[in-house]
């Protein structure tokens, strides 16, 4: 059966351009296309969509607000399409709190010339997201976090946007061959090792569809004193990494910023992965600090789970702990494979919390996670085991 696709844009060229593109594909249908958020919202409730892609800023009603009242009334897997800049990006983050489920960047230039790559995006992360958790756990996961009592921050200074790219970045899977999820597999969840303490350098998450929603609930839930340097590996453009650490600052009790190419890791910060660059972690005397490099061109994502935590493993064996959340394909995988190899620990998200269980089902389905936790566990156990 085709996934049934509502088109939300109030450019008549993009709508058209959008379905022109969808329309051959057999596995997709285009259902209906709407001008704002509030016909949106109509079209929504009659058509009961599989996916709806939708625009920001439209008449009449925003796509934000139609967000919102689309989660409340016919919960649904929401695309939005966002401009590569650093007010895109805020907004951006404010559509995947409302209940959006992933972003792409929204291009009139690829969409007026060469479709086949941003064909062959479009149908994956219609495909993707056409079966994510949309119902009582993805709205339980968008809701407002209640960020803990804030103290005085650590001192973080704040990174410039990179410039505007007019393309998309290539932190934005754009590969015909991108990894899909792995088939599922039955997965033996181990024995909870809640009270077990975890003696790490540093913390590593990794992520990717989901993973700002998911991020963010985690961190606000840290205590300023959290006493270990967090690094975070979110597939991200880089035009967005900047914002998104912004926001997470703001609204943390910890320090967050994107970190800087031979930065020192602080305990009580965590540090965003730039997007379009890969971060490695060496060690410095006692600490870890930061390597920032542009990385091999074949790789898939930029930045790349795998890289990050294979480096961690090598520089920290066996005194790190490896996290993964949500999102899309595997990465991850293979990192988590070399640092579970050199003694450190791994946890995996649950497929209930998770928006799209991939990343964290290759973890657990390899056989590599030392425990399986819902979402709402991570913060907690973090506080209780890391020392």
């Amino acid at each position: 059966m085709a996934v049934k696709v509502l088109i939300v844009d109030d450019s008549g060229f993009f709508r058209r351009r959008l379905s022109e593109i969808l329309q051959p594909m057999t596995d997709i249908e285009v259902v209906g296309a709407a001008t704002n958020g509030r016909e949106a919202i109509d079209l929504a409730s009659r058509l009961k969509p599989d996916v709806i892609t939708m625009d920001y800023e439209m008449p009449v009603m925003d796509g934000i607000s139609a967000v919102k009242e689309i989660m409340r009334t016919n919960p649904t897997p929401v695309i939005m399409f966002s401009s590569l800049t650093y007010e895109g990006a805020r907004v951006t983050f404010d559509a995947l709190e409302a209940g959006a489920v992933d972003f792409l960047p929204k291009s009139f230039e690829a969409m007026s010339g060469d479709a086949s790559r941003i064909k062959a995006l479009l149908h994956d992360r219609i495909m993707a997201v056409s079966g994510s958790r949309r119902g009582a756990a993805a709205s339980k996961a968008s809701a407002p976090v209640q960020p803990v009592a804030r103290p005085a921050k650590p001192s973080v200074t704040p990174v410039k946007p990179s410039p505007i790219s007019r393309t998309p970045s290539p932190a934005a899977p754009l590969k015909k061959d991108t990894p899909s999820a792995p088939a599922k597999q039955e997965i033996k969840r181990p024995p909870s090792r809640k009270g077990q303490k975890v003696n790490a350098s540093v913390v590593l998450i990794g992520t990717s569809t989901g993973g700002p929603v998911a991020l963010q609930k985690i961190l606000t839930q840290l205590p300023a004193n959290f006493p270990k340097p967090l690094v975070l590996v979110q597939h991200m453009p880089a035009t967005f990494t900047p914002a998104f650490a912004e926001r997470l600052n703001r609204l943390s009790a910890i320090g967050v910023k994107q970190v800087e190419n031979g930065e020192v890791l602080k305990p009580g910060v965590a540090y965003i992965a730039p997007g379009g660059k890969q971060t490695l972690i060496e060690r410095s005397g006692g600490s870890a600090r930061v390597k920032i490099l542009d990385g091999d061109e074949r790789l898939h994502y930029k930045p790349c789970v795998d890289v990050t935590f294979g480096s961690a493993a090598k520089t920290f064996p066996g005194k790190v702990l490896g996290i993964i959340l949500t999102g899309m394909g595997a990465d991850g995988r293979e990192g988590c494979r070399m640092l579970r190899d050199s003694g450190a620990t791994i946890w995996a998200q649950d497929e209930e919390s998770s928006v799209i269980y991939g990343m964290p089902m290759a973890v657990a389905t390899a056989g590599l996670a030392d425990d399986i936790l819902s979402l709402d566990e991570f913060a907690a156990r973090m506080v209780e085991s890391v020392s």
